[in-house]
């Protein structure tokens, strides 16, 4: 089965690590000095991708809602699209984050909202793009994104299979390079709403693109079962400290948290392993000491022949006879006397 997505210079497929997306959204608070701390110190936690959220906000929200008071502790303005404006990059911070990206190594993508954010991130050259749960019935929208021909990662939070599949269709026909995440669109997730079990389904009905999670829960561990059921691409919100002010900090993983999972992540690859069962040198010596030989349980004098009651299973079993051995032993000649608790061996044996 061919299910791979090239992302820039990583391929991600179901062999691979998981691809783990830092998504930063406005959590910089809008300030470029902390935007691109983030960018850092997420490449320091091990993350392998920074995301942004571009919004062209007055031509994405209707003029009621624009002009619309917004007055609570989480605001960076008056008006709720003030509190957008204050929170949004342009072509300058753009130009200067996609710079800094390729310096430390990691790569830089947004979320395309509009039509004119889709078409100013183009102007960037981003490797890739991302489609909000929100956007997947926006069949326009996915058009656009499609048509810049870079691969697509497509959230359905709040969609139905029969949304999926035409979203996927849609982007499909125009650009084949999509991966699908589950999510829900609840911030943060009550873990008994995750339904992580999906990504089964979502695997079995495209056999052909990756699939990962959009991750909205307050821990790390969701994540590495995700991993294990398939999902390789995880996006987890993040910020630098969970009390700034703004709506998505609360649910967003701190460095330690980022640093752990990718940790994780890393560890349940390589762990998983390749389903065959064997022996690995490190558990010869432990279990030379714990596993079981054929032992005398008493005093036997040459010409015994061996009963159940004759013989004892004891450690260390890294010599004579071993304990899957047992029952061949009964009813066979000693031919040479043993002392209590000395090890039975082959060459003391005869056939009856």
């Amino acid at each position: 089965m061919n299910r791979q997505l090239q992302i820039a210079a990583t391929t991600v497929n179901d062999s691979s690590d998981c691809f783990v997306i830092a998504e930063i959204g406005h959590n910089h608070m809008g300030s470029l000095d902390t935007c691109k701390e983030m960018f850092r110190v997420a490449k320091e936690c091990g993350a392998d991708a920074v995301k942004l959220q571009k919004r062209d906000n007055k031509s994405l929200y209707a003029k009621s809602l624009y002009d619309q008071v917004y007055d609570n502790p989480n605001s960076y303005g008056a008006t709720y699209g003030a509190h957008r404006e204050a929170l949004e990059f342009g072509l300058q911070e753009y130009t200067e984050l996609k710079h800094y990206a390729k310096d430390l190594g990691i790569t830089f993508f947004a979320t395309a909202f509009d039509f004119v954010s889709a078409r100013f991130l183009a102007e960037l050259d981003m490797p890739l793009y991302k489609i909000a749960s929100a956007d997947l019935k926006n069949l326009p929208l996915l058009r656009c994104v499609a048509s810049l021909q870079r691969p697509i990662i497509l959230s359905t939070g709040g969609g139905l299979m029969d949304d999926i599949r035409r979203a996927v269709d849609t982007i499909g026909a125009i650009n084949p390079q999509i991966a699908i995440l589950q999510c829900t669109a609840a911030y943060p997730c009550d873990f008994g709403e995750l339904n992580l079990r999906v990504i089964d389904t979502l695997r079995s009905e495209f056999p052909h693109n990756v699939v990962g999670l959009s991750d909205h829960d307050n821990g790390i561990a969701m994540s590495v079962a995700a991993y294990v059921l398939g999902a390789r691409i995880i996006e987890k919100h993040f910020t630098l400290n969970r009390a700034n002010r703004g709506t998505d900090h609360a649910f967003s993983l701190e460095p330690v948290g980022l640093r752990k999972m990718v940790r994780d992540l890393h560890r349940t690859r390589v762990a998983l392993g390749d389903g065959v069962k064997r022996i690995y040198p490190a558990e010869i010596k432990p279990l030379a000491k714990m596993t079981k030989a054929v032992y005398a349980a008493r005093t036997l004098a040459a010409g015994t022949i061996l009963a159940e009651s004759d013989l004892a299973l004891k450690s260390p079993g890294d010599k004579g006879v071993s304990a899957d051995k047992f029952d061949s032993l009964i009813g066979m000649k000693l031919i040479a006397p043993l002392e209590e608790d000395a090890l039975v061996l082959p060459d003391y044996l005869v056939s009856q």
